[in-house]
């Protein structure tokens, strides 16, 4: 099953737009764009990630609402 046909593994209805490639709980991997803002604005950003769009959206994500800048890395294949 491709991420293209996958569900946010939070909210159960949207189109994921980042993995997790380090999840504290495996159930939470695939995150869609409100789902995955507000992780960020919660403080619990995913730091670890790959983009699954090919699209910066969770780099444009973390710029705009992560006041606290970490090192995050993407993920290689």
């Amino acid at each position: 099953m491709g991420a293209h046909s996958r569900k946010c593994d939070w909210c159960g209805s949207g189109t994921p737009i980042v993995r997790d490639m380090e999840p504290v709980n495996s159930a939470y991997q695939y995150w869609c764009e409100d789902c995955a803002r507000a992780l960020i604005i919660k403080g619990d950003p995913i730091e670890t990630y790959r983009e699954l769009d090919g699209e910066p959206i969770y780099g444009r994500l973390l710029e705009a609402h992560c006041t606290l800048k970490r090192f995050y890395s993407f993920a290689t294949a």
